[in-house]
């Protein structure tokens, strides 16, 4: 009896970080100087980066389809992967967290990332999510001893587990009207069937857990204490990752699924909109912890990438799909000369910066520009495609909240400038010596300057 085998040339790129990660994991029983690894990690999203065009196609009985969508996707991902590495190198040395799971776990994490941006199965996507969320469970508490690492994934489990139990209680409510969890599927089904209240309950729970994913308030609370918390690597790899993969199932599921219940969702989208750049511009201002305070950013930031989403059109998402390329380069960035700054975490610390580091601070202000959205910067390409997108889709008020939450922004990105350049230094700040520290900071300014002022290399 002849047993058909599955073409798996569309999941090859997901297969080869799957079994790179597991033979990190043996390599890291023999390695005694764990960078080896952290190399081997970076050669190989560089191997499934080049693979990624040719991994075209459906496999695993439809269930899986990788297309263009997922492919912008995993490039975001392995982009977020390697800068992560990079920055990781001494750092967790450091720490005294150098160990060889680490670079396992951040491959297993990308690949649960890679799997539900190229999900077409209900079954997949939630595969997906929690071998990307268990990752990031353990990458938070990475740091054995320290008490704060150790709260920040105890809280991200219980707050992850219970996300996942809503997730998964809309899925068989989905399942149950449908009787399949084929995403393609359920949206034929749907377009022949009237809405009905379970069907609405099924979709909330849905857009609630995929809420949590991408740190949207009010189901944020998480986000703050597990990013201060969590190593600033882990936490710059989890500002990133994560979210861009919420949002490539939230595009999936939404501009797919509940394709015909567009009016329903977008107006769940709004309001969770709005709340999510208010919580998170607004208390980013009281914050004196600066992983903190780009813990509210991020808040913030997943509101603006939202509007494309609300949009509903093929423009808001690719603008959507844009600013998260953006946001992996420009939070990267910032994240690394967070660390750079050894013990750099007060908002403090960057008084002076200017007069003893100039170079260095020149670099944080690009960032801080950037993430305010002040030109010629990535930043306000990125704020600029999601607010035209959702102009043109006639949520211009929507917009204007959404720029007055921008303007208050501002305040606490402009902050870390002012005490960089008008205060004065109140102690010596020590600088990091690391080549693939530096590399990293030096690819993610270059990026955030040219693709603002050349645009067209990243717009879709």
């Amino acid at each position: 009896m002849n047993i058909p085998f599955p073409d798996l040339t569309p999941a090859i790129p997901e297969i080869i970080i799957s079994m790179v990660a597991t033979f990190l994991l043996i390599a890291e029983l023999v390695a005694k100087n764990k960078s080896p690894l952290g190399y081997i990690g970076i050669a190989t999203a560089a191997i499934v980066m080049y693979l990624l065009p040719v991994s075209r196609g459906e496999t695993f009985g439809g269930m899986f389809i990788s297309d263009s969508y997922s492919t912008y996707f995993k490039l975001i991902f392995l982009i977020n992967l390697i800068l992560t590495i990079l920055i990781s190198l001494k750092y967790i040395h450091k720490e005294k967290a150098d160990y060889g799971e680490y670079y396992s776990l951040l491959l297993f994490a990308t690949a649960g990332m890679m799997l539900m941006a190229s999900a077409k199965d209900l079954i997949i996507l939630y595969l997906g999510l929690e071998l990307m969320a268990l990752s990031t469970y353990i990458l938070a508490g990475i740091k054995r001893h320290d008490i704060k690492s150790n709260e920040a994934a105890i809280k991200y489990f219980l707050l992850g587990g219970f996300s996942s139990a809503l997730l998964l209680y809309g899925m068989s409510l989905l399942y149950g009207i449908t009787t399949t969890t084929d995403i393609y599927k359920i949206a034929q089904y749907l377009q022949q069937k009237e809405t009905t209240p379970v069907l609405l309950l099924s979709m909330s729970l849905i857009a609630v857990a995929f809420a949590f994913k991408i740190a949207a308030a009010p189901f944020h609370m998480w986000a703050p204490d597990v990013y201060e918390g969590a190593p600033t690597s882990v936490t710059a790899f989890m500002s990133v990752g994560p979210k861009a993969a919420g949002f490539a199932v939230i595009g999936r599921v939404f501009y797919v699924a509940f394709y015909n219940l567009q009016t329903d969702w977008t107006a769940v989208f709004i309001a969770i909109a709005i709340l999510t750049m208010a919580v998170g511009n607004i208390l980013a201002i009281v914050q004196t912890n600066i992983k903190r305070m780009l813990a509210y950013s991020s808040i913030a930031h997943a509101g603006y990438a939202l509007l494309g989403v609300i949009a509903g059109t093929n423009e808001g998402l690719n603008a959507m799909m844009t600013y998260l390329l953006i946001y992996a380069f420009m939070n990267i960035g910032a994240f690394a000369i967070v660390i750079l700054l050894h013990k750099g975490e007060e908002i403090k610390d960057y008084d002076g910066l200017a007069k003893s580091h100039p170079l260095v601070a020149a670099i944080m202000l690009v960032f801080m520009f950037s993430l305010t959205g002040i030109p010629p910067t990535a930043g306000f390409i990125g704020k600029f495609n999601v607010f035209m997108a959702a102009i043109n889709a006639g949520y211009t008020w929507l917009v204007v909240i959404a720029v007055i939450f921008s303007a208050i922004s501002a305040y606490y990105y402009l902050r870390i400038v002012m005490n960089m350049y008008m205060k004065n230094m109140t102690e010596e700040v020590k600088i990091i010596s690391s080549l693939a520290l530096s590399g990293a900071i030096f690819i993610t300014v270059i990026a955030v300057l040219v693709i603002g002022i050349i645009p067209s290399l990243v717009i879709i």
